[in-house]
């Protein structure tokens, strides 16, 4: 389908929306953006930015831009709580093609909204929308009374979508029994640039470097019995969470010196969207499958979806099949990562001592016999490379 001229909206101007627009101006598409801040910017802090992520954002031709502001992660070091080192994987052994980054979110929806304003692609700010109604042509109604109009509008407004629940009702999510605290900190404690996550009975810890190593992003989680809102939004003090890795050695308590006012927030599992496009408009990342923090993916997700999305829509014959080819093309990988990412809260978490100490044995073991094996066991994941086409 010749997609040059065609008009497209995409409701929200996170990553996943602005990755979109960027894949769907290079193949000639009118694009807008509706955003409801007042500002292109990004809550949250760090993420990691796995290979498969990364060579859409070089398809993109913004390699050189991103390896600018951020981190070429060499290891992913798995600790328990008092700081030994249960397991580490060299991410230097992987091929060269296949690099792990570290980056601010900030800093990548800057690179990204740069590029998509010096293309062409008209942002528009302040444009809160009420609803979407699928059709020919598909309607947006904003919530300041406007309403506007595209012949496809793609729905890329995060766990809270408005385009979702038109087409598949309200969701029905649950809460995890986790909440986790988000901050960027001064790197003060010199964190090497590598991913650790430290483990403990009940609750785990995952650090990197951020902006040269200047600053090291922490998420920390914990399992608890108490509902927290399900908002990036909430501050909480440093003390809670200081309190509640007291029992953590090695330089999570340094790390945790700079953590004034954690975000908190508790973490749903929703489940993924079964009707992904309608009459005119489609879903894309966390607005179709959102996933829980642990095996941050969520970015990189969005950003596969965007690049096949767009490949779809100038493959296909007409915007039906297009709109049915993207959600095949990508229901079966996101279920399967979400379902990774589920598993491995609890692989964290071991409360009892006894199977804790058998289990990081067995890892450290396997990670000295076979590291090509620990190190090779997401193939799957990190080599999948969706620019390469259906």
């Amino acid at each position: 389908m010749e997609l040059t001229g065609r008009d497209i909206t995409i409701t929200g101007a996170g990553i996943g929306g602005l990755t979109a627009a960027l894949a769907l101006r290079a193949r000639g598409a009118e694009v807008r953006i509706l955003e409801q801040a007042d500002a292109i910017r990004e809550v949250g802090a760090g993420i990691q930015v796995s290979p498969n992520g990364l060579r859409v954002i070089e398809a993109l031709g913004l390699g050189e831009g991103f390896r600018a502001i951020s981190v070429a992660g060499r290891a992913v070091s798995l600790r328990e709580a008092r700081g030994r080192e249960v397991l580490r994987l060299d991410l230097t052994r992987l091929p060269a093609e296949q690099s792990y980054r570290f980056v601010h979110r900030a800093d990548l929806v800057d690179l990204l909204a740069a590029r998509a304003r010096a293309a062409g692609i008209r942002v528009r700010l302040l444009q809160k929308v009420r609803e979407v109604m699928p059709g020919t042509p598909p309607r947006v109604a904003l919530c300041n009374g406007d309403a506007t109009g595209a012949e496809l509008v793609i729905g890329a407004d995060g766990l809270h979508s408005v385009l979702r629940p038109v087409l598949n009702g309200e969701a029905d999510p649950f809460f995890t029994g986790q909440v986790a605290w988000r901050a960027v900190v001064p790197n003060t404690v010199g964190h090497p640039p590598e991913a650790r996550v430290h483990m403990g009975p009940g609750r785990h810890m995952v650090s990197y470097p951020l902006r040269g190593g200047d600053q090291v992003n922490v998420v920390a989680v914990e399992e608890r019995r108490g509902w927290v809102e399900e908002s990036w939004s909430h501050q909480d003090a440093g003390d809670n969470l200081r309190a509640a890795f007291a029992g953590f050695g090695g330089m999570v308590p340094g790390l945790l010196a700079g953590a004034d006012q954690p975000g908190l927030w508790g973490l749903f599992r929703h489940p993924v969207a079964r009707v992904w496009h309608g009459a005119g408009v489609v879903l894309l990342g966390d607005a179709a499958h959102p996933t829980l923090p642990f095996l941050a993916q969520g970015a990189n997700m969005a950003m596969e979806d965007a690049w096949v999305l767009a490949d779809a829509l100038s493959e296909a014959p007409d915007m039906a099949s297009a709109l049915a080819s993207y959600q095949h093309r990508r229901r079966d990988r996101v279920v399967r990562v979400i379902e990774a990412a589920n598993g491995n809260a609890w692989k964290y978490h071991l409360r009892n001592p006894l199977v804790r100490g058998v289990a990081h044995l067995g890892l450290g073991i396997v990670g000295r016999l076979a590291p090509g094996r620990m190190l090779h066991q997401f193939d799957w994941l990190y080599g999948h490379d969706v620019t390469r086409g259906a």
